[in-house]
C-alpha cells in the first residue's frame, strides 16, 4: 500500500502545465530567487511581492536550483513534504493512540480528495498544513498528561507555519493554548520560546526592516486585515461556504466522518482538543469575507484522527464504510465535468447524467466492506482507498491533458514556438491565464494597446487562446 500511495503522489506531476493565478505567480517568484541567488526577498519580474512569506518559495527554489523543468519544480517539493507529513503523521498517531487508529487516520487522509488535491499543486496550503498539523499533534502528550519533550519542536514547527502561510497558524493554534491554559509557562521555556522566534523571526525583521511600510501594508494589511474584512480580494463567499466545501475535502470518507458524533470519544482530553481546533477553524474562516477552499486544509489532519478514533470505537461501522464505498460512484461524473468547470465555473457546467454504470460497478465493494466492516474495518478501509487510488490515477491521465489544452496555457506556449514571445496579451485574457503567460514566457508580457503590435494572444471563440498576426 506505501508503493501505491507514493505512486498516487508523484505520478503525472508534469500531465498539464501550471494551472490558476497562483501556481504559475508561486512558481515565478521562485525561478527568480533560484536564478537571483536573492532568498530572502520574493520578487515577481523584479518587483517585491509579499503576498506570502517564502517557505513555499525556498522549496521551490531550491527545486528550481537542483535542475527540475519548469512544471516539476514547482510540485515535487509539495508532494514529497506530504508524503513526509503522512509518514510523520501515521507515525505520531500509532504512538499516541495505537496501531489501528494511526493507519486508519494515515489511509484515509492520504486517500482524501482535499489532501490529495492540493498535494499535487504547487501552492502555499499543504506547507501550511503539514507544519500546523506537526505543531499540534506533537503537542498532544502535553495536553494528555503534561509531557513537555515535544514542546520545542512543536513550536519550531510553528514557525516554520508562520512562515508558509503568516499569522493564521497561530491563530489556529490558540484552542491548544486554550485546554493547556493553566500550563502556558511551559512554553515560554527557552527551549520552546527561542524555537519559534528562531524560526520564525529573522526573516520577518529583515523584510520589515529593509522594505518599512511596503512590507507592512502589503503582508499584514492587505493579506490579513483586508482579506478578513473587504471583498478587494475577490474571494468572497457566504458563511456556509465550508460546509460543501469540507464534505467535498473529506470525500470518499465523508460519511465516515459521521462516526466522531459519540460522546464516550471525548472523554479524552486529546480528542476534546481535535475538535475544539476543527471547530475554531471553521468559524474562524467562516468569519472572514474572502474564502478559498485549500483553507480548510490544515483541519484535515485533525479531522481524520477523530474519524479514526471514531471507527476504531464504533460497534457496527457497516453504514459509514459502506456508504464511503458507494461514493466512489460520483468519481466518473465529477471527471466528465471537471473541465468545463475550471473554465467556465461549476454552476454554468453541463452535468452529465446519473451515473448508473459506475453505481453498479461499485456494487461488490459495498457489499465487501459491509461484510469486513463487522470483522476487520481496516480491511475494509484498505479496499476503498485501494478503489479511490486507482479512480484518482485512472483521473490524471484522462483529464490532466485535457486540463493542458483547456485551462493551461502550456499546449498553447509550445504550439507557438516562440512566436508569441514577441505579441502583447489583449484585455479578454484573463488573470489566471495572464500568469501562466508569463511563466512560461519567463517575463511579463506587455497587455495589447493601440501602440502594440500586430502580434495578439487574445480568447477566441471556443474558449481557447490564439495568436493572431504572428
Amino acid at each position: 500500500m506505501l508503493c501505491v500511495i507514493g505512486l498516487l503522489y508523484l505520478s503525472g506531476l508534469e500531465a498539464s502545465g501550471l494551472l490558476g493565478p497562483d501556481e504559475p505567480r508561486y512558481a515565478s517568484i521562485a525561478r527568480e530567487m533560484a536564478r537571483s541567488g536573492d532568498w530572502l526577498t520574493p520578487r515577481l519580474w523584479g518587483e517585491p511581492w509579499f503576498e506570502k512569506p517564502p517557505l513555499t518559495y525556498w522549496l521551490m527554489a531550491a527545486a528550481f536550483r537542483l535542475g527540475l523543468s519548469e512544471d516539476l519544480a514547482p510540485r515535487l517539493p509539495i508532494a514529497l513534504a506530504s508524503l513526509i507529513f503522512l509518514a510523520w503523521y501515521w507515525r505520531t498517531l500509532t504512538r499516541e493512540f495505537g496501531r489501528r487508529v494511526g493507519f486508519l487516520a494515515a489511509l484515509m487522509l492520504s486517500t482524501s480528495t482535499g489532501w490529495l488535491a492540493f498535494s499535487r499543486v504547487g501552492v502555499t496550503d499543504l506547507p501550511l498544513a503539514a507544519t500546523y498539523s506537526a505543531a499540534m499533534l506533537l503537542a498532544l502528550p502535553w495536553v494528555a498528561r503534561g509531557e513537555t519533550r515535544g514542546l520545542t519542536p512543536a513550536a519550531a514547527l510553528l514557525g516554520l507555519a508562520v512562515l508558509a502561510k503568516g499569522l493564521v497558524a497561530p491563530v489556529l493554534y490558540l484552542p491548544l493554548l486554550w485546554v493547556g491554559r493553566r500550563r502556558l509557562r511551559d512554553w515560554i521555556r527557552p527551549g520552546p520560546l527561542l524555537a519559534f522566534l528562531l524560526t520564525a523571526l529573522p526573516w520577518y525583521l529583515f523584510v520589515s526592516l529593509k522594505y518599512g511600510r511596503l512590507f507592512l501594508d502589503e503582508f499584514f494589511l492587505e493579506h490579513h486585515l483586508h482579506r478578513v474584512y473587504t471583498d478587494r480580494l475577490q474571494h468572497v463567499q457566504p458563511w456556509w461556504f465550508y460546509l460543501p466545501v469540507l464534505a467535498a475535502g473529506l470525500f470518499p470518507w465523508t460519511p465516515a466522518a459521521l462516526l466522531t458524533a459519540r460522546r464516550s470519544l471525548y472523554e479524552d482530553t486529546r480528542a476534546r482538543l481535535l475538535l475544539a481546533s476543527t471547530l475554531w477553524g471553521i468559524f474562524f474562516f467562516s468569519l472572514a469575507r474572502n474564502k478559498l477552499p485549500g483553507y480548510l486544509l490544515p483541519l484535515l489532519p485533525g479531522i481524520f484522527a477523530l474519524v479514526a478514533l471514531g471507527l476504531e470505537q464504533a460497534r457496527r461501522p457497516r453504514m459509514a464504510l459502506a456508504s464511503s464505498a458507494a461514493l466512489l460512484s460520483l468519481i466518473p461524473p465529477a471527471v466528465a465535468v471537471l473541465p468545463s468547470a475550471l473554465v467556465v465555473g461549476i454552476r454554468k457546467a453541463a452535468w452529465p447524467g446519473v451515473p448508473w454504470a459506475a453505481a453498479v460497478a461499485v456494487i461488490p465493494l459495498v457489499l465487501w466492506c459491509w461484510r469486513q466492516a463487522s470483522r476487520r474495518r481496516e480491511w475494509a478501509a484498505v479496499g476503498i482507498a485501494a478503489a479511490m487510488a486507482l479512480a484518482v490515477t485512472w483521473t490524471v491521465w484522462r483529464v490532466l491533458p485535457v486540463l493542458d489544452r483547456r485551462v493551461s496555457v502550456r499546449a498553447f506556449w509550445r504550439s507557438t514556438t516562440g512566436a508569441a514571445l514577441r505579441c502583447c496579451v489583449d484585455e479578454n485574457v484573463d488573470r489566471e491565464r495572464r500568469y501562466g503567460l508569463n511563466y512560461y514566457a519567463g517575463r511579463a508580457l506587455p497587455a495589447c494597446d493601440p501602440a502594440s503590435p500586430a502580434c495578439r494572444i487574445h480568447v477566441g471563440p471556443g474558449g481557447l487562446l490564439e495568436l493572431t498576426g504572428r
